[in-house]
C-alpha cells in the first residue's frame, strides 16, 4: 500500500519542515497548506490554498482516465493527454486498412469523433472523505483471523462505495494510505461517453519509438485529444449518437508565457505505485527475481508477436497496444536494475531499516510491536517466493485472453448467484459494463494463431520447470505430460472453444453456474476445472493480506515516528490516488564530461532523421523545419520551437498524460515520460538524476499548424483567432 505515513499534525507538533527541496515527494491535496512555503521558494505564484481546492481553478480540469491522467482543455469537454493513453483507442479504430496508429486522426466536425472503446472513461473527481476511524474499527471487529479481517474491509469498502453511488454517474473508490493507517473514500463522476478527437500521426506521437522510450535528449509529440461527451440531461450516459459534449466547471488555458529553464513546474495526476518503503528484502526479492523474470519472460513474447506481425498485418495492428505495454515494462524494468547498481540501492535500502530497526529496539518495550510487525512481513515474502516461478507462468496463462474470458466468465457466473453486497469486488453489478465491454473489444485485441502461440509459450515455461514446483494439480491434469507435445495437444484442444466469437461470449455472459458446469466447450471446461484452486489461492492471499493490514500499517508507523526523530519529511507513496508534485525547469548531468540541457528543438527531430521507423517524420513536418516556418512560436533563448523539457519533478506510471502547469496555473505541457537515469526511483530516489519529461504546450501547437492541421481544434483552444 502507499501512504502519508505521518499525520500533518505530528509534523507541526515537532516543528519539523515537512520538505526541504521541491523535488522529492508525491503530496496529496491535504499537504499543500503545509507546504506552501517550499512551494512558494520553488515560484509558485498561486496561493496553496487555491491549488489544493480540488474543484476549483486550476485542479478542478484534472481527471482521471483509469491508468493515465488527463485535463480538460475547452469549455466543451475537449481532454489533452498523451498520444500513448489514447494508444488503445487508435487502436481499437485502426485496421490493416485504416491504421490511424500510421496515419493519425482528426475530426474537423464533432460527429465524425470516434468512440474510444466502450470501457474509455474519463473520471472528474468530486469529494474526498476521509473514513479511516470506521474503516479501523470495521477491521478490528473481526477478530485476529486474516482472512476474517480482510473480508471485513471489503465489507466495508463495498458498503461504502454503494453508498457513495446512490448518486447516478458517480464511481467511488476506497484508497489504503500506509498499509492501511489511513482510509480515503474518492467520489467521481463517470464518463462513460469517451470520444478520440486527434492524434497527431505515429510518426510524431511515437517518433523515436522503443529505442527513445525512457531516453533523453527526446524529440516525441505525445499528445492527443479526446472528448467527453454526456446524455443531453448533462449526467453521464453510454455512447449514443444524441449525447452531447460534457461542459466541465473549469478548463486549463495553454500558456501565455513561454517556460525557460529554472522556471517553476507543477503537476497534477494519478501516480500508480512507488515502493520507498518497501522492506529491504522485498526489494531484493523483486531486483533479482522478478524483474529479471518478467524481462526474460515478456521479451521472448514480444519477440513472438514481433515474428508473427512481420508476416500478418493483422496481427501487427490488434496486438500493438500490448505490444506498447510489453516493451515499456521490460524496458522500465531493466532501466530500474542498471538504476539500482549504479546507486547501490541494495545497500541503501539495508542502512535505511536497519536503522529503523535499531532505533525500535531502542525504544524497548514501546518499539516491540513493530518489531513483531517486521519479522512477520518478512516471513509473508519467504512464503510467496517458494512458489513465484509457478505462479507467473500459470497466471500468465490464465491471462491469456481466450482462456481468460472463460474464467472471468464462469466466476461472474458464480457471483451472480450471491446477493449484489455479498459478490467478490469485480463481479458486482457496477462492474458488468466493463466486463461486457471488455468482452466485446475483444475481437480487435485477440487473433486465434497469435493467441494459441503465447499459450504454448507459457505451458512450455511451465512445463520445464522441476518436478516439486509443478504442483498444481489441475493444469498437470490437462496437459497430461511434460513435453512439447502435451503442451501442444491441450492448445489444440482450447483452440475448439467457441469463445473466439464475441455472439458465444456474449451468449456466456448471461448464463448460470449450471450452465457453464454442463458445457463441452474446452475453455469453459479448463475454467471449471481450475476455479476451485484459483478460488483456494485468492484466499491465501486474502489471508497473507489481511494479517498485514496490521502489521504492514504498524511498521509503516514506526518508518514515519522514526524519520520524523531524524527531522526528515514524510511525503505519500503512490497508491493511483491524485498527486501534486512541483519543482524547475533543469537539466542534468548523467556521467562524467556530459551536461544535458533541458530543452530539445525541432532541429533535433530532423537530426535524428532516417526516413525508417520509428524516425521517419511526416514530410510535412521536414519541410517545415527546412522551411524554418516556426509558425510565431519559436522561443528566442533556444533559437527554435521547443519540443520536450526536463523538470526535476516526481513522477510515475499513471502521471502519462498530467497536465505540466506554470507558475500561474496554465498549461505548458504534459508530462509523458522520465529519464533512463530516474526509473529506478520508484524505489530509491535520486534527486540528482531524477526527471521528468514533458511534450511542450508549444510543440503541440506547432504540431496542430503546421504539420498534422488541426484549425477547429486551435480555434476551439483559443490558439487562433
Amino acid at each position: 500500500m502507499r501512504a502519508n505515513l505521518l499525520a500533518l499534525s505530528v509534523l507541526a507538533g515537532l516543528g519539523l519542515a515537512p520538505l526541504a527541496t521541491a523535488a522529492e515527494g508525491m503530496w496529496v491535496p491535504q499537504q499543500l497548506p503545509e507546504i506552501a512555503g517550499p512551494l512558494k521558494a520553488a515560484g509558485l505564484q498561486l496561493s496553496a490554498e487555491q491549488i489544493s481546492d480540488l474543484t476549483g481553478n486550476p485542479m478542478g480540469a484534472v481527471v482521471s482516465l483509469g491508468g493515465c491522467t488527463a485535463s480538460f482543455v475547452s469549455p466543451q469537454g475537449l481532454v489533452a493527454t498523451n498520444h500513448h493513453c489514447a494508444y488503445g483507442a487508435i487502436q481499437l479504430n485502426s485496421t490493416a486498412g485504416n491504421n490511424l496508429i500510421r496515419d493519425g486522426f482528426y475530426a474537423d466536425r464533432r460527429e465524425q469523433e470516434l468512440s474510444a472503446g466502450p470501457n474509455a472513461r474519463i473520471y472528474v473527481l468530486d469529494k474526498i472523505t476521509d473514513v479511516t476511524a470506521q474503516a479501523k474499527a470495521a477491521i478490528e471487529a473481526a477478530g485476529k483471523n486474516g482472512l476474517a479481517r480482510m473480508q471485513a474491509l471489503e465489507t466495508f469498502e463495498k458498503e461504502q462505495i454503494a453508498a457513495c453511488e446512490t448518486d447516478p454517474g458517480f464511481n467511488c473508490r476506497l484508497y489504503s494510505f500506509s498499509g492501511g493507517n489511513t482510509y480515503r473514500l474518492f467520489k467521481n463522476l463517470e464518463i462513460r461517453d469517451v470520444r478520440l478527437a486527434y492524434a497527431p500521426p505515429g510518426s510524431v506521437g511515437k517518433f523515436g519509438g522503443d529505442i527513445d522510450n525512457w531516453m533523453w535528449p527526446r524529440h516525441t509529440g505525445d499528445f492527443a485529444f479526446y472528448r467527453a461527451y454526456v446524455g443531453k440531461d448533462g449526467k453521464p450516459a453510454a455512447y449514443s449518437q444524441d449525447n452531447v459534449p460534457y461542459q466541465p466547471k473549469h478548463h486549463l488555458q495553454f500558456a501565455d508565457q513561454p517556460l525557460g529553464a529554472g522556471d517553476f513546474v507543477m503537476v497534477a495526476g494519478y501516480p500508480g505505485r512507488t515502493n520507498r518503503y518497501a522492506l529491504a528484502s522485498e526489494f531484493i526479492d523483486t531486483a533479482e527475481h522478478a524483474y529479471p523474470l518478467t524481462i526474460k519472460h515478456v521479451g521472448e513474447v514480444i519477440a513472438l508477436v514481433e515474428k508473427a506481425g512481420e508476416q500478418n498485418p493483422d496481427i501487427q495492428v490488434k496486438y500493438a497496444n500490448s505490444m506498447a505495454s510489453w516493451n515499456n515494462v521490460t524496458k522500465n524494468y531493466a532501466g530500474q536494475l542498471e538504476g539500482f547498481v549504479r546507486i547501490n540501492a541494495a545497500a541503501t535500502k539495508q542502512a535505511e531499516e536497519a536503522a529503523v530497526l535499531a532505533w525500535l529496539k531502542g525504544q524497548g518495550r514501546t518499539g516491540k510491536a513493530a518489531l513483531d510487525a517486521h519479522a512477520q512481513l518478512v516471513g509473508h515474502g519467504r512464503s510467496v517466493s517458494s512458489t513465484r516461478e509457478r505462479d507467473f507462468f500459470v497466471g500468465q496463462f490464465n491471462n491469456t485472453p481466450l482462456v481468460a474470458s472463460a474464467i472471468t466468465l464462469y466466476r461472474l457466473a458464480i457471483e451472480k448467484a450471491k446477493p449484489d453486497a455479498e459478490r467478490e469486488p469485480g463481479y458486482q453489478q457496477r462492474n458488468l459494463a466493463t466486463i461486457e465491454g471488455g468482452l466485446r473489444q475483444m475481437d480487435r485485441r485477440y487473433h486465434p494463431a497469435m493467441d494459441q502461440q503465447i499459450q504454448a509459450y507459457w505451458l512450455n515455461q511451465y512445463a520445464a520447470l522441476p518436478a516439486e514446483q509443478r504442483n498444481n494439480p489441475v493444469l498437470q491434469q490437462w496437459l497430461g505430460g511434460n513435453d512439447a507435445a502435451a503442451v501442444n495437444a491441450l492448445v489444440a484442444r482450447l483452440g475448439g472453444s467457441q469463445l473466439g466469437s464475441l455472439e458465444e461470449r456474449l451468449k456466456w455472459f448471461a448464463a448460470d453456474k449450471a450452465a457453464f458446469e454442463a458445457s463441452t466447450d474446452p475453455a469453459i471446461q479448463y475454467a471449471v476445472a481450475v476455479m476451485p484452486s484459483l478460488l483456494e489461492q485468492e484466499n491465501a492471499r486474502k489471508t497473507r493480506a489481511g494479517e498485514a493490514l496490521t502489521a504492514r500499517a504498524t511498521y509503516l508507523q514506526a518508518v514515519a515516528d522514526y524519520k520524523a526523530s531524524q527531522g526528515q519529511f514524510v511525503y505519500p507513496d503512490a497508491n493511483s490516488s491524485l498527486r501534486i508534485t512541483f519543482g524547475n525547469v533543469m537539466g542534468y548531468a548523467p556521467r562524467d564530461g556530459v551536461a544535458y540541457t533541458p530543452f530539445t528543438t525541432l532541429e533535433g527531430v530532423v537530426a535524428k532523421e532516417t526516413g525508417v521507423d520509428p524516425f521517419d517524420s511526416p514530410k510535412a513536418l521536414l519541410d517545415a523545419v527546412a522551411a524554418k516556418r516556426y509558425g510565431g512560436l519559436e522561443d528566442a533563448r533556444i533559437g527554435s520551437v521547443p519540443v520536450n523539457y526536463l523538470s526535476n519533478l516526481d513522477i510515475t506510471g499513471g502521471n502519462s498524460g498530467s497536465p505540466v502547469l506554470d507558475a500561474h496555473g496554465k498549461l505548458v505541457g504534459l508530462a509523458f515520460d522520465g529519464n533512463w537515469e530516474s526509473v529506478s526511483s520508484n524505489w530509491v530516489f535520486d534527486e540528482a538524476m531524477t526527471r521528468m519529461i514533458s511534450v511542450d504546450s508549444r510543440y503541440m501547437q506547432w504540431i496542430m499548424q503546421e504539420v498534422y492541421p488541426a484549425p477547429a481544434l486551435l480555434k476551439e483552444l483559443n490558439l487562433v483567432k
